[in-house]
């Protein structure tokens, strides 16, 4: 696509709106659009070139040599990652701005310092290195500087994986099954999914790989009583009600009215009849403790710092900070033992985060089990092989872009004894 004054100027105008970091990068640039409205082409260029300079901002800042201006930045992805020549975007450079790109291009991730080479920040290099190799802090940082691909979920309820398949093979649309999901389908390329009739009539939905084998880690029965106990916009709730053929009951509880609003129409589309949405002021309402004791299943999706995900959300990892992360460890805490107390003796609890820090994960898990000796650890890897899943794993599962081709998951599987 040619790179125009009037492209490159919507594309700097863009960075400088996200680049404060006040609020998600996916949020600012939908605003952004809503006020510009603008072409197609336009936004396709405006929004690769704004979350590339996100995922590669370390090295680029170090191309821009102290002078890291949006315009910098955004010309300096264009050349390095962005496959554009500097012949093919002369006609938009100043003067000078060619010589210095020239040195901008060929500057190499090898030799650089590890924070630089992995694309993360120095802080987390730090936090990383307590359970980490700085090899395999490499590995990931690398990993998640790639786009992620578009996973969807076969809702069991209204169609079978196979019949899904042949209807996208039919549409020429390159998809492949999942590996380790039995529901799952990876799409290669994104395409817009809202429109399709398969998303619309409520056969699919959009959600990654290892988020949809949480939802087999807590496999709950038909007629359970089950809690997703942060349910968000609903889509592992979805997919559990799918799991229980609709059968038995499922409380889908948030603190947030919006996120629960937005369950609504995807509750509608999925067929699903035995979910019960359910507004929270915080974890110890009276209403969560009006079910303590009966439920069967507990899914507790906690409150991350979602930085398993950043190949889709690159901004997290200079939005997120030591102190934003203590913070929700006391949040995290704070949930599990509120959510623990809602179970039956042999119950299931499932605690997970889409973070790959061991603080929001192992330790929290680790000072729980100390806290609560009526808990006990059901190693991750032998529910795995209970549902015939085809996933090597040990006590807890832990996803890696790097490894599994999905986001950064973890989740603990404990038993009320």
């Amino acid at each position: 696509m040619l790179i125009t004054e009037y492209r490159l100027d919507l594309v700097i105008l863009a960075l400088r709106t996200i680049l404060p970091l006040e609020h998600p990068a996916d949020t600012t640039l939908r605003y952004f659009f809503k006020n510009e409205r603008i072409g197609s082409n336009e936004r396709a260029i405006v929004a690769e070139t704004a979350f590339g300079v996100l995922r590669h901002r370390l090295l680029l800042e170090a191309a821009c040599d102290g002078k890291a201006t949006p315009r910098r930045m955004a010309l300096a992805y264009l050349v390095k990652f962005g496959g554009y020549n500097l012949r093919e975007i002369q006609p938009v450079l100043k003067r000078d701005e060619a010589e210095w790109l020239a040195t901008a291009k060929s500057l190499q991730y090898e030799g650089q310092p590890l924070s630089i080479q992995a694309e993360l920040p120095e802080w987390l290099i730090e936090k990383m290195r307590a359970s980490y190799s700085d090899e395999d802090i490499l590995t990931i940082g690398q990993a998640m500087q790639l786009g992620a691909p578009l996973d969807i979920r076969v809702n069991t309820l209204l169609a079978k994986r196979e019949e899904v398949l042949l209807q996208l093979e039919a549409q020429k649309i390159d998809a492949t099954a999942t590996p380790y999901s039995p529901i799952g389908i990876r799409l290669r390329e994104k395409i817009p999914l809202n429109k399709d009739e398969l998303f619309t009539t409520g056969k699919v939905e959009v959600q990654d790989e290892g988020s949809q084998l949480l939802g087999f880690l807590l496999a709950p029965k038909r007629n359970d009583m089950v809690v997703d106990f942060c349910a968000g916009a609903g889509g592992k709730t979805l997919m559990l009600s799918a799991l229980m053929n609709s059968q038995g009951r499922l409380y889908a509880m948030d603190v947030s009215e919006k996120r629960l609003a937005n369950l609504k129409p995807r509750l509608k589309r999925s067929g699903a009849s035995n979910i019960q949405p359910m507004l929270i002021a915080h974890e110890n309402d009276l209403k969560v403790k009006r079910l303590s004791g009966k439920i069967d299943r507990v899914l507790v999706d906690a409150p991350c710092s979602g930085l398993g995900t950043l190949r889709r959300n690159p901004d997290l990892k200079f939005r997120q900070s030591p102190q934003s992360i203590a913070e929700l460890n006391q949040k995290q805490t704070a949930i599990l033992a509120s959510a623990s107390r809602l179970l039956k003796k042999g119950g299931r609890l499932v605690y997970a985060t889409c973070s790959i820090l061991p603080e929001e994960n192992q330790h929290i898990v680790e000072a729980f089990l100390a806290a609560h000796p009526d808990y006990k650890l059901l190693p991750a890897g032998e529910v795995l092989q209970q549902q015939k899943i085809p996933l090597e794993m040990g006590d807890y599962l832990e996803l890696r872009p790097n490894l599994h081709a999905t986001d950064g998951f973890f989740a603990a599987v404990l038993e009320r004894i």
